[in-house]
């Protein structure tokens, strides 16, 4: 990695000498010099409208909270001198003063020696009690007056003025976004409206020829723009006023339009796609356009988000993310939003760390800082953190996972069994009820559906059979799922059980050979004579499955020593394995029917096989596990299998 010597003057800054990938310190340090210091701008909002914006400075209590002593019950105010006699067996007897006092009622009497005064809760004390007494530690006596039955001590029973909120007292300091909580502290204060700092105006556009807005028609090789509707609402999170102005095509000429456009009336631009170097993106050229001094970082050894652009235009921040989600909302976060939150006025944002064991080794590219998403479940001596393994391509990277770890820019790998810091994506660890990891099949979902329903959290860890297996033994979780045939014994899955584990029968699914509908030369045939056609074809690609995988073992059996053309083309779902095969990027493979019959696929029946679970007996008694365990045997859950394509055991 090689970094360069920081520009002399912004105002003369060559673009070409930024295209060279820096550190994330040494990017986000350029990026923050040539925005910062700089002013927040103020404004003035009724409180009912200040609603998650920044305090703009501190805010001093103008008056006392509650503004006068007041009674916490209801009941009688008294001084606490008359009644030190008091007791059950020897009640004192005091006169009622002839008022009472109710929330809004300024007393008029004071309470003398030997007297009292109703009062209900929220009321004025009176002058000269100092104590009150509950309504039912009292009974009626002769011509207005009470017995009371027990001592009263000094204060009993009343909040003092100022004893909440003191006059003088910093009541909020600057910086703190206002909530409900906030606004309720304000209002005590009779505070009706505030100076907060005014929200930048973020636009957001998103780039790429191949961009569909949600809700339109998906066409071929085109794909729904996710980054937009993320980014936007990231903004908002973090104190901005997010503009999305839309998907804009790869045209340079109607870009630099847009952008234009956005950066006269907003205070920040935020771009997604379009930030690497090739023929096709075009977003970077254009901000050498845009002013002074134009691009501050073009490259960032991070992973994910290496194509990352930071740039300033005359004093405002252009901000091109990488295109695939988890590299857009990762960089966003962990290099967009400290600049952000520092324009809105905000702190700097506080996450929460927990340690965690890592299982498994990850490997890592030597000299990129790497941040890997994990997911956290609670093991024997502590929590343990599961890699999510989905890349930056993946929508879901963030919504399940817990939080991410990170590989220092000089390691090749994280040993499995390392001890790591985990930032947290939540202020705490929600660790789940039950925990799922081994092999991932669609009728899994329909087995977890009424725990969902009944308030459990379920987490399923898709690792493959194998992976489930390793981690059951190692106690990280309650079931692994697997399917598992025994090529000795000829039997499934119960030749795996080891000691500490009880096989549970879970339900059959058929697996087989899938082909596109009206591929002459599959129809008719049974598998092996299909896998016999299709390696006798040079032309035929096929689709395999991940190492670890049930699938794969019967893909082997029946391949034997040959290895066709896709064979090293190995997802790591039985989803996958379809789409593969559906669009004409492979033309045959392995799956199971409710989903060759979903994707409207030739399916050629193979073998039912077995998908059981590996139940951990010591953790057998769980409340979540038994109702894993009563969901798979009930008769719904039997028959939702059943109508989904599967057979329960």
């Amino acid at each position: 990695m090689t970094n360069m010597p920081a520009p002399k003057n912004r105002d003369s800054v060559d673009q070409d000498q930024f295209l060279t990938i820096l550190s994330r310190e040494d990017a986000l340090a350029r990026f923050e010099t040539a925005l910062f210091p700089r002013t927040v701008t103020n404004e003035t909002r009724a409180l009912a409208d200040a609603l998650g914006y920044a305090l703009a400075g501190d805010v001093v209590a103008p008056i006392d909270v509650p503004p006068f002593d007041r009674s916490n019950v209801d009941g009688f105010a008294v001084r606490s001198a008359d009644l030190a006699s008091a007791s059950e067996a020897a009640p004192v007897s005091v006169m009622l003063n002839d008022e009472i006092i109710a929330c809004g009622t300024a007393p008029m009497r004071p309470v003398l020696s030997g007297t009292a005064t109703s009062i209900a809760t929220g009321g004025p004390v009176p002058r000269g009690a100092d104590a009150i007494v509950m309504v039912e530690h009292t009974q009626p006596a002769c011509d207005r007056a009470i017995e009371i039955r027990r001592a009263a001590s000094p204060g009993q029973f009343v909040s003092y003025a100022g004893s909440d909120i003191a006059r003088g007292e910093a009541l909020l300091r600057a910086g703190t976004m206002i909530g409900s909580r906030e606004i309720g502290m304000l209002a005590a204060c009779g505070i009706a409206e505030v100076a907060v700092a005014r929200r930048p105006r973020v636009a957001v556009i998103s780039t790429g020829d191949e961009l569909i807005q949600p809700g339109l028609p998906l066409r071929p090789a085109a794909i729904y723009d996710t980054n937009g509707a993320i980014v936007t609402s990231a903004i908002t999170e973090n104190g901005g006023d997010a503009v999305f102005l839309g998907a804009i095509p790869d045209d340079e000429q109607k870009l630099e339009a847009v952008m234009r456009k956005a950066l006269e009336s907003c205070d920040m631009l935020v771009l997604s796609g379009g930030t690497s170097k090739g023929a096709g993106d075009v977003s970077h050229r254009i901000i050498a356009r845009l002013g002074q001094p134009g691009i501050i970082a073009h490259g960032v050894a991070l992973k994910p988000g290496k194509p990352l652009c930071l740039a300033v235009c005359e004093g405002k921040p252009v901000v091109i993310l990488p295109g695939f989600p988890t590299s857009a909302m990762f960089t966003f976060h962990d290099m967009i939003v400290p600049v952000l939150r520092r324009m809105a006025g905000l702190p700097p944002r506080s996450d929460a760390k927990v340690t965690a064991k890592v299982p498994v080794r990850i490997a890592s590219e030597l000299g990129r800082t790497e941040f890997v998403m994990v997911s956290l479940v609670e093991g024997a001596d502590g929590l343990i953190a599961y890699p999510s393994g989905k890349g930056s391509g993946a929508i879901t990277s963030f919504a399940q996972t817990d939080g991410f770890l990170r590989i220092d820019a000089l390691a090749d790998q994280m040993p499995a069994g390392t001890e790591a810091e985990v930032t947290l994506f939540t202020p705490h660890v929600r660790v789940p009820d039950l925990v799922i990891v081994g092999s991932h099949c669609t009728g899994l979902d329909l087995v977890t559906a009424p725990l969902a329903r009944a308030g459990l959290s379920v987490r399923s860890i898709a690792v493959g059979s194998l992976g489930g297996l390793a981690a059951a033994r190692r106690g990280e979780c309650d079931l692994a799922p697997i399917h598992l045939f025994d090529e000795a014994t000829e039997i499934y899955n119960e030749p795996f059980i080891a000691a500490g584990l009880e096989l549970v029968p879970g339900y059959r699914r058929m697996q087989g050979i899938v082909f596109r509908a009206g591929d002459a030369r599959f129809d008719g045939l049974d598998a092996q004579d299909a896998v016999r056609v299709a390696l006798a074809d040079p032309a035929c690609i096929m689709v395999n499955r991940n190492q670890g995988a049930g699938t794969r073992i019967l893909i082997d059996r029946l391949l034997g020593t040959a290895r066709p053309d896709g064979y090293w083309n190995q997802p790591r779902s039985h989803s996958a394995v379809a789409a593969a095969v559906a669009q004409n990027r492979a033309d045959w493979g392995m799956t199971i029917a409710p989903v060759a019959h979903a994707a409207g696929l030739g399916f050629i029946a193979l073998a039912e096989e077995h998908y059981d679970f590996a139940l951990v007996v010591a953790r057998k008694q769980r409340l979540a596990v038994q109702a894993f365990l009563d969901s798979l045997a009930s008769p719904e859950t039997r028959a939702a299998l059943e109508r989904a394509g599967f057979r329960p055991a």
